[in-house]
């Protein structure tokens, strides 16, 4: 990449970093290089960010009227987490993302994977078949690395394999090299301004694929198939449920690389499946544990009960509401009668509750357990779950209720399990 030519773009800029998170933070890092001097201005609501930001070049704005300091600034970049809908319209021609900078000033290729659940496993899993074929890969953004600090030594020969949010697609005006779409739910609608917003955030990944470039898409999802129509990319349609769909997209990119389908198998074979993603904590007391932390919508939980079938007899369910409907959940549950025990955190384990009971119909429903924290949740699961049965937390909404993000809820999880199991 030709740094200067950044350098000149912005060298008389008023630049602020608007979000003080991992991006942020990596966003701060890539600006002191390129302008060792200059005053950086950080806006978030955050008030100690002092603490974390030992340069006497920075300007902080912190509090909760942190973005009305944006109308003093030319180049605002926005981190991940800051919505769109809460920017001040005068703001919005100067917002740029990480994606947005690495996007156009990277030299090498971009495959770029997004889907509302899969993504971070079919990232890794086509990283890991790039790395079996000797082609130099990095594993980059929501999943890996920041990308900003790659770009001073990028070059044309390397690949970047980029796991894109729909908050990093948003507002994208360039798409990768090579997309990847697995799915569309209803998610993140605390983010959006309703679901047909996120689902354009997502389209991004081909809204602007040329001739050349490649979509690789998954065929029995409507809206994807959709938007796929509209794509100017060579198109390749892909099947599968779940966990099979990441590994028929990881081997459709393995081909487009021309890769042999023995090393793409190989890689396939020898991968680690990542963590809190159906993970099999283990057997204790004559019961079988698994994390399936990361579930927080109702189609994750659906699918982790079908996949591990019958036996499936205490499931953790709630967490923090963002007007998701369970209705099909509620379904699934009172359908599979091997289901006796339900786990409920707050806030949406009253919510899903009430729905079993109003599809109930006053039949036979599970015994319920409300509770505010993960140790009670495990021991309660010890006491009620027989022998030879498994015990999921698969909780079909995200953790911020009680706890701070999906992996402190997993490692919970598995922490007290293995208490419990002595």
């Amino acid at each position: 990449m030709d740094i200067k030519k950044l350098w000149q773009n912005w060298y008389g800029a008023r630049i602020a970093i608007l979000g003080f998170g991992r991006e942020g933070q990596d966003t701060f890092l890539f600006l002191r290089k390129l302008f060792p001097k200059k005053i950086i201005g950080v806006a978030d609501q955050i008030k100690d960010l002092r603490l974390k930001i030992k340069d006497k070049n920075v300007q902080l704005h912190v509090g909760k009227d942190y973005l009305s300091s944006l109308k003093n600034y030319d180049i605002v970049i926005k981190s991940p987490g800051i919505p769109f809908k809460i920017l001040p319209k005068s703001a919005l021609k100067k917002i740029k993302t990480q994606t947005d900078i690495f996007f156009e000033n990277c030299p090498g290729q971009i495959v770029g994977i997004t889907g509302t659940k899969g993504k971070s496993t079919t990232t890794s899993l086509i990283y890991a078949i790039l790395k079996e074929a000797g082609i130099p890969a990095h594993l980059v953004g929501n999943i890996g690395t920041p990308v900003l600090n790659f770009l001073k030594n990028a070059t044309k020969k390397e690949v970047y394999v980029y796991e894109l949010s729909s908050h990093q697609l948003c507002n994208l005006k360039k798409s990768p090299h090579i997309a990847v779409f697995l799915n569309i739910f209803h998610e993140h609608l605390d983010y959006y301004r309703n679901f047909q917003e996120y689902a354009r955030s997502k389209a991004n990944i081909t809204l602007y694929q040329k001739k050349g470039d490649y979509l690789v898409y998954n065929s029995e999802d409507k809206l994807i198939k959709e938007f796929a129509k509209k794509s100017k990319a060579k198109k390749i349609p892909i099947k599968g449920e779940y966990y099979d769909l990441d590994k028929n997209a990881a081997r459709q990119v393995g081909k487009i690389f021309e890769i042999p389908e023995k090393i793409i198998e190989k890689a396939i074979n020898g991968f680690k499946s990542l963590p809190h993603r159906l993970e099999l904590v283990g057997t204790y007391k004559g019961i079988t544990f698994y994390n399936d932390a990361l579930s927080t919508i109702p189609e994750t939980a659906i699918f982790a009960i079908e996949k591990l079938g019958k036996d499936v007899q205490t499931i953790f369910l709630g967490g923090f509401d963002r007007n998701i409907d369970f209705k099909k959940l509620a379904k699934e549950i009172l359908k599979n009668k091997n289901i006796k025990n339900l786990i409920l955190f707050p806030t949406t384990g009253e919510k899903i509750w009430r729905e079993i009971l109003r599809q109930s119909h006053s039949e036979h429903v599970p015994q319920h357990f409300f509770v505010d924290n993960m140790e009670d949740a495990v021991k309660i699961a010890y006491s009620v779950t027989e022998k030879g049965k498994i015990a999921l937390l698969s909780c079909a909404s995200t953790s911020f209720s009680i706890f701070r993000d999906y992996q402190e809820k997993g490692d919970l999880f598995k922490k007290f399990v293995k208490k419990y199991a002595q």
